[in-house]
């Protein structure tokens, strides 16, 4: 079954959006799996969190169940 494009093209600018907002966070966090921040960030919206909120959550995530705590 192919995928419709409206369907990749919005994955596509989700996973762009993610890779942002991972950035940021990757500056200043310890080593981790990126794959853990992008998966809490995309479940958060998809849940019809806001970008910002989304980052917020894959940071709590981060921090209470992959102990990747940002310093200060």
């Amino acid at each position: 079954m192919m995928p419709r494009v409206a369907d990749v093209d919005a994955l596509a600018q989700l996973l762009r959006e993610t890779e942002d907002h991972h950035a940021a966070f990757e500056r200043v966090a310890p080593k981790h799996e990126w794959s853990d921040f992008y998966a809490a960030y995309i479940w958060a919206r998809q849940h019809g969190s806001s970008p910002d909120d989304a980052a917020a959550a894959a940071e709590r995530y981060m921090a209470e169940v992959k102990h990747v705590v940002v310093p200060g």
